[in-house]
Order: structure tokens, then C-alpha cells, then sequence
């Protein structure tokens, strides 16, 4: 008896790795590189979230190539050593033949040899620092504004605002310290004069310091750059100090409504430039996408807050299935190929690339929409920008 229940227990594994390759050969694999644990989990794990409505809606819709997509999703662990690791087991133990990752600027920097040395794709669905589309790497693919991008068009809308003269508090890394520099130039070239640039650890449990010296100048408007946790500190504590500057963020991870749930009051009269207006998807260019994600993010009972960071991952995949399905088959260099034709209708707005960067080995860059909002009384209120 014990002998025949042991093969009935073999026979019954046997079944299960045969089930198990057999689904794995019937889809296809993208790999997600996303901070899930660590400080800025929250973030990653709304993209995770707007990756899996996208794979669902392209998989209910009969998928790509006659397969069912299939998310492989690896947490970096908000870390640029692990988000490199995390894309190689992507590459070398899960075989995907392209990637969407890694978030930060930070993490996508470090990632992106792995990238030259695998020769596989990624798609960059949230990381903003200059260096990423011209590094040379004609491997990497990015949906999100660069910072120069993001600078230019507020530059542009500048009469709207009329700031005199603005100073700066950011994140010091490749995020902050690049928005910085390239919002420096571009109100330089309209006239308004650059106060002083305060950077801050990603970390750090207080900012108050940074504040009080941004205090003491005669600036009318700063500018701040890191993520909603730190920017949420940022607002409380300017509160306290009686600040009465402007408050401007940047790089479009601010998450207003985590903001006000959070910051309160303090959140109040600060303004933030976004990506996605799930407030007001009637006033995105493509609405219908735009109406489908945040209703979607509804019915999963998914918190509306994260609807900021989750349309990159929903953008991005969708973006993935379409150069999939142009490609032909899901190998990574004909993926690669086919991205420099796809035409995609994403919530942010339409997908497109251009060449970036050193010629014969540019990167590709999308030209992403980019919005204002204000915090008013307690609500998100559009800013006509």
C-alpha cells in the first residue's frame, strides 16, 4: 500500500511539472523589474498592479501571437545591486525576452549593462534622468518624460506662475539632481532667477534644516523632486516652519491623493506636475483607455491613490504586447526592432519612439503628455497648463 501510494504521489508530480511546462511553453514571458519591498514599495507595487489590467485586458482579448502573456515580476528591493541582480534571474533563469523596469533612475542605470550584455529590451516605464537615453544603449525603450522633457513644457506655461526667482530641494540622486539641473536651465532661459539647490539623503527622517535655509532666502517658489513618502515629510515640515513659498513637485511620483490623506492641510496650495489625471480621464487625449484603466483599478478595489504610478505599469505592458505582436515572435532582438514601429493609444496619451543619443546606438523615447494639478481645500483641482 505505502508503495503504490508512493507512485500515485510521483505520477501526481509528474503531471504537475508537465502542466506547468506545458503552460509555460503556451505563453509568453515579460519580465518586471519593480522595487516591491523596501521604502518605496508602494510605488512598485501600483505599477505591478497597472501591468497585470494590461496583460489581463491584451489576454482576454485572445493575446499576442495566439499566447496569453505572462508577468514575471521580481522585486529589486529598492536597491540598484538588487534591481541589477533582479534583471539578471529575469534574463538567465526566466528566459524573457524583454523587460519593463526598474523605476528609479538609480535602479535603470544599474540594470542597463545587463542589458548590453544579454541583448534584451527593456521598456522604462518611470525613470526620468537624461542619462538613460543617452548613454548609448540601443537596448533601452522609455514611455516616461526625461526631466528636460518635463522643464520645457512647464518653462513654456511659465506666465502662468510668474515666479521671479525659484530654488530647489531634491532627492540627492540621478532623479533629483537631474531634474534639478535641467528645470535650472530651462527658467534660466525665461528670465527667472535660480536661487540655491538644497539636496536631501532619500532617506532622511527629517528635512527641517533644508527648509529653514530655503526659508531664509527671498525665493518665491521651490521646487522639490524625491518621492510621495519624502514629499509628504517635505510638506509637513514646511508647514511647521511657517513657510510661505510655492510649492512645487516635480518628476510626477507626488500621488496627491496619498498626499492629502497624509500631509492634510499642509498638502493645501501646493501645486505638482503629473503624468495621468485619473481625477479628470475625460481630459486625458485618449479617453476611452484612460476611463477603462481608472474604472478597472475600481472594481479591483485597488487604492485610487496609486492610479499616479499604476498607469506606467498598464502603459508599459500594453506597449510591450503591441512590439511583441509587430515582431512576429517573442525573441528579443525582432522585439527590439519592432519597438522603433509601434504606435500605441496609452492612458498617458499616444506611444511613439524617437531616436535618442549617440548615433548608432540611440535609444528610444516617447514624447509623454504632461499636466498640472493644485491641492485645494482638501481635493485635486486641474490647473489649466
Amino acid at each position: 500500500m505505502k508503495l503504490r501510494y508512493g507512485f500515485r504521489t510521483l505520477a501526481a508530480v509528474v503531471l504537475a511539472i508537465c502542466a506547468q511546462q506545458a503552460f509555460a511553453e503556451d505563453t509568453i514571458k515579460i519580465g518586471v523589474n519593480m522595487p516591491l519591498t523596501g521604502p518605496v514599495a508602494a510605488s512598485g507595487n501600483y505599477i505591478a498592479d497597472g501591468a497585470r489590467i494590461a496583460a489581463d485586458r491584451v489576454n482576454a482579448a485572445g493575446g499576442v501571437l495566439g499566447q496569453k502573456l505572462e508577468l514575471v515580476i521580481e522585486d529589486s528591493k529598492g536597491n540598484p545591486t538588487e534591481a541589477a541582480a533582479a534583471a539578471e534571474k529575469l534574463i538567465t533563469r526566466d528566459q524573457v525576452p524583454v523587460m519593463m523596469g526598474a523605476w528609479s533612475s538609480t535602479f535603470t542605470l544599474a540594470v542597463m549593462p545587463k542589458l548590453m550584455e544579454y541583448g534584451v529590451p527593456m521598456l522604462v516605464e518611470t525613470s526620468s534622468s537624461e542619462k538613460i537615453t543617452k548613454s548609448g544603449n540601443p537596448w533601452v525603450f522609455r514611455i516616461a518624460p526625461t526631466s528636460s522633457m518635463e522643464a520645457k513644457v512647464f518653462a513654456s506655461k511659465l506666465g502662468k506662475f510668474q515666479i521671479k526667482k525659484a530654488s530647489f530641494l531634491v532627492t540627492n540622486n540621478d532623479f533629483g539632481i537631474g531634474a534639478a539641473k535641467e528645470f535650472s536651465k530651462a527658467l534660466k532661459e525665461q528670465g527667472v532667477e535660480i536661487g540655491i539647490i538644497e539636496t536631501m539623503d532619500p532617506n532622511a527622517p527629517d528635512i527641517s534644516a533644508q527648509l529653514a535655509k530655503l526659508k531664509d532666502t527671498d525665493s518665491d517658489t521651490i521646487f522639490v523632486t524625491s518621492v510621495v513618502e519624502q514629499i509628504t515629510l517635505v510638506l509637513r515640515q514646511a508647514k511647521d516652519l511657517r513657510m510661505t513659498q510655492h510649492f512645487i513637485t516635480t518628476g510626477g511620483s507626488s500621488a496627491p491623493d496619498q498626499l492629502i490623506q497624509q500631509a492634510g492641510a499642509a498638502a493645501n496650495g501646493s501645486y505638482h506636475i503629473v503624468f495621468f489625471t485619473p481625477w479628470f480621464p475625460e481630459q486625458t487625449v485618449n479617453r476611452d483607455v484612460a476611463t477603462y484603466l481608472v474604472e478597472e483599478w475600481k472594481k479591483r478595489g485597488l487604492d485610487p491613490a496609486g492610479l499616479t504610478e499604476g498607469f506606467r505599469g498598464f502603459d508599459g505592458i500594453l506597449t510591450i504586447a503591441e512590439a511583441i505582436k509587430q515582431a512576429g515572435k517573442a525573441e528579443p532582438k525582432a522585439i527590439q526592432e519592432a519597438l522603433w514601429k509601434v504606435r500605441v493609444k496609452g492612458a498617458n496619451g499616444d506611444i511613439a519612439f524617437n531616436k535618442d543619443g549617440e548615433a548608432g546606438k540611440e535609444s528610444g523615447q516617447s514624447s509623454p503628455n504632461v499636466y498640472m494639478i493644485q491641492i485645494k481645500d482638501g481635493k485635486v483641482a486641474p490647473v489649466d497648463f
